[in-house]
């Protein structure tokens, strides 16, 4: 079942947070389900904009949906992530998700305000819901880069503002995290005290963390023994703070780049010890099975673990 994302964050908002999952494959959307099912969590899968370049538009979400009837137990939002004002309109018409991210937090403020509002009329029309950005991330994701020295955090007098402007229905925030493989560069940590004075200007609001991955260092190891170069330096987000920032009002997530240090420790691994291996479909299943556990792992960080007949009953969907 594929409730409006919106009315699922609200439900979690000060207890727990929903996993937002970043796919590309198959693979990924197989892991991210079975590993909701064996954490007995809600689920969130996110297709951003240069995914749906790369599969093509349609391919993934029709695989979500493909795979959702595989796991008719799960209850699953899903989320365009990322997405700029077309990629947010596309998906708002394909009749596929239930809710868009438009990312106009590079614009000024009163560009990025006017961009937000038109995609949220579009989306409430369809009722989907609408997550919006307000502060700099750093670091690189898809074709989203950004020096450490042009991030910044979110002002939580300007998200109030911005909140009530826009219309949008979820902010992701800006509070020290960063894209990539160093989640904290430069500020060593996450901000707390700057979560805190947004969810008291915006009480009750969903927030969002972007940058979260926790960048398991086993993972890195692995990889490089593997014949990987990955930097030995890369800093995660610690699993401790999860439910630190839920209680802080964050209410979703996101969670990309722990799927892609996974797919390459399986995939070097793979070709490493069957060098005459070329059924892709080996080192698939694998990874299906391996990123299920890391998905079912970071759903008890979360707080989500064991919710879904909860959340399920809540909805009134028994």
């Amino acid at each position: 079942m594929i409730p409006n994302t919106a009315t699922l964050l609200q439900l979690a908002y000060g207890r727990f947070a929903v996993g937002a999952f970043s796919i590309n494959s198959i693979e990924q959307i197989l892991g991210a389900f079975r590993g909701a099912a064996m954490a007995a969590a809600p689920l969130i899968i996110q297709i951003s904009r240069r995914a749906r370049q790369y599969a093509g538009p349609g391919v993934l979400e029709a695989a979500v949906h493909a795979a959702a009837r595989l796991f008719p137990e799960i209850l699953f939002a899903l989320h365009l992530d990322h997405g700029d004002e077309q990629s947010c309109y596309d998906a708002i018409e394909s009749a596929f998700y239930s809710s868009v991210m438009i990312d106009a937090s590079q614009r000024s403020f009163e560009e990025n305000i006017a961009t937000t509002r038109r995609v949220v009329e579009r989306a409430h029309a369809r009722g989907l819901s609408v997550e919006a950005e307000l502060g700099r991330l750093s670091g690189k994701e898809d074709d989203i880069a950004v020096d450490q020295s042009m991030a910044f955090l979110t002002d939580a007098d300007q998200a109030a503002e911005f909140v009530e402007r826009s219309g949008c229905d979820a902010l992701a925030v800006a509070v020290g995290t960063g894209h990539g493989l160093h989640k904290f560069a430069g500020t060593g940590q996450l901000h707390l005290e700057r979560l805190i004075q947004i969810q008291q200007r915006l009480p009750g609001f969903p927030l969002v963390l972007h940058g979260a991955s926790s960048i398991p260092s086993e993972e890195i190891a692995r990889i490089n023994a593997a014949g990987g170069a990955v930097a030995p330096d890369a800093q995660g987000f610690p699993e401790t703070m999860y439910l630190l920032a839920a209680q802080r009002g964050v209410a979703k997530i996101n969670i990309d780049t722990d799927g892609r240090l996974i797919w390459a420790r399986v995939m070097r691994e793979h070709l490493r010890d069957h060098p005459a291996e070329i059924d892709l479909r080996e080192p698939g299943r694998v990874f299906v099975a391996e990123y299920a556990q890391r998905v079912a792992h970071l759903c008890q960080c979360f707080g989500c673990a064991g919710r879904l007949a909860e959340v399920r009953r809540q909805l009134g969907w028994g």
